[in-house]
């Protein structure tokens, strides 16, 4: 039995990323200027800016920091900076890297990274249209070198049982193939707490087969979520 207090999220579910806690960083010399790409995960707004800031000290003698940001799981924080460069040429085609780039067969779900591009003038001008592929190249090339995970959205659903229930419960659950955190022995019960693929089919599937096990008895209660990456 499902308790449906909790109703299951509408919105995506899972987006690829890059790996937590190291930049990605790669280089283009365009007919003298030299282009520095870093790439970054980041979960905020602030978070994006503070790598801005990071490489404006490190370079400090660069023309541009131009960048690029989008967060989100459904990608609904999108943002860019020319910093100086023709307007529409540099933190749009970057931002246009980010969106487009293929994550897998036909997908475009890339979300929580930031770009920064640093440019060192060479002396030669590239005009508006030659701007937008060197910091378009800029930013597909470092994507190229990055590794990606897939961050997934998983639905926590918890069950109240009977000390004397607890253990079966759970070794029968985790020999079906489902992931448990540990048990908490209250007072009177043990909860037991599942992660599940935060799909519909899936909560149900598991209500169904928590029925089996207990003839009934025990009702599956949706207790939230939590991303991790796969």
């Amino acid at each position: 039995m499902l308790n449906d207090a909790d109703p299951v999220e509408s919105r995506a579910t899972a987006y690829a990323t890059l790996p937590q806690g190291r930049d990605f960083r790669s280089e283009l010399e365009i007919r003298h200027s030299r282009f520095i790409t870093v790439l970054r995960r980041t979960d905020s707004e602030d978070a994006a800016r503070t790598l801005v800031a990071e490489l404006r000290k490190e370079f400090h003698d660069a023309r541009h920091h131009c960048s690029a940001f989008v967060l989100g799981a459904d990608r609904t924080i999108q943002r860019s900076n020319d910093d100086g460069e023709p307007s529409g040429s540099a933190g749009i085609p970057m931002l246009e890297a980010l969106l487009k780039r293929e994550t897998a067969p036909g997908g475009t779900d890339l979300s929580d990274v930031t770009a920064v591009v640093v440019r060192y003038f060479g002396g030669i001008l590239l005009g508006t249209g030659g701007l937008v592929r060197a910091y378009s190249d800029s930013v597909s090339s470092a994507l190229d070198n990055a590794p990606l995970v897939q961050r997934q959205r998983l639905r926590l659903c918890s069950v109240t049982v009977a000390h004397a229930q607890a253990g079966r419960l759970e070794n029968e659950l985790r020999t079906a193939g489902y992931l448990l955190a540990p048990t908490r022995y209250e007072a009177s019960a043990a909860v037991l707490t599942l992660a599940l693929k935060d799909d519909p089919r899936t909560v149900s599937e598991a209500a169904d087969r928590l029925a089996t096990l207990t003839s009934g008895a025990a009702t599956l209660v949706r207790s939230g979520t939590e991303w991790v990456d796969g």
